[in-house]
C-alpha cells in the first residue's frame, strides 16, 4: 500500500466527472488499498479516487471511532437510488479543502447501490453520518465539492485560504548524498 498525495483546490481535476469502473479487479483493489492508507494517514473518514488524481467512481470510508477497530468500507460505482425529504445540517470538512469547515444540509437517509471490495453488489440504506459522508464523497465523483454549496463569497474565501496556506507551507527537506545533516 502506498500513501498518495491528495490534490487540493483549486486543482481543476477536482471538477472532473469520474468514469465508471468496468470491473473490480486486482488493480482497483490496489487503488482502494492505497486510498484507504492515504485517508488514514491524512487523517480523514472518506476519500474519493479523484482526490488522489484517479478519475474513477471509487470511494473508501471508515466511520469508526479512532479508538475502535477500523471498519473500512469500499464503494465502486456507487449510485443513490432514493433519498428522503428530511435534511440534516452537518459541519463538513474535506481533505481537498484542508482546514475549512462549513455547515451543509444533506438528505438524512439515502438508499444506495454499489460494488464492494470483492465486486459483490450491495444495496442498503445509509443514515446519519454514513448518509452525509457518502453524499459528500459521491459529490466528488460528479466534480462537486462541499464548498460549492456555499455562497460565492464563502467559497472564494475558502479557496484563497487553502492557496495561501499551501504557499506558506514548509517545503519538505530531501536528504541528498551530499547532505550533512
Amino acid at each position: 500500500m502506498t500513501i498518495r498525495p491528495i490534490i487540493t483546490v483549486p486543482n481543476p481535476l477536482l471538477k472532473e466527472i469520474s468514469k465508471p469502473v468496468d470491473a473490480v479487479t486486482d488493480d482497483i483493489r490496489a487503488l482502494m488499498d492505497d486510498m484507504l492508507e492515504t485517508m488514514y494517514d491524512a487523517p480523514g473518514i472518506g476519500l474519493a479516487a479523484i482526490q488522489i488524481g484517479e478519475p474513477l467512481r471509487v470511494i473508501v470510508m471508515d466511520l469508526s471511532d479512532k479508538d475502535d477497530e477500523p471498519k473500512p468500507q469500499y464503494f465502486v460505482n456507487p449510485e443513490i437510488l432514493e433519498t428522503v425529504e428530511e435534511t440534516k445540517p452537518y459541519d463538513e470538512g474535506c481533505l481537498s479543502v484542508p482546514d475549512i469547515y462549513e455547515t451543509v444540509e444533506r438528505s438524512e437517509r439515502v438508499r444506495l447501490k454499489y460494488l464492494d471490495y470483492n465486486g459483490k453488489e450491495v444495496e442498503e440504506w445509509a443514515e446519519g453520518l454514513y448518509a452525509t459522508c457518502i453524499q459528500h464523497e459521491m459529490d466528488h465523483l460528479e466534480g462537486k465539492l462541499f464548498i460549492d454549496y456555499l455562497s460565492r463569497l464563502k467559497r472564494t474565501r475558502a479557496i484563497d485560504k487553502v492557496k495561501k496556506a499551501k504557499k506558506f507551507a514548509p517545503v519538505p527537506h530531501v536528504h541528498g548524498p551530499n547532505c550533512n545533516h
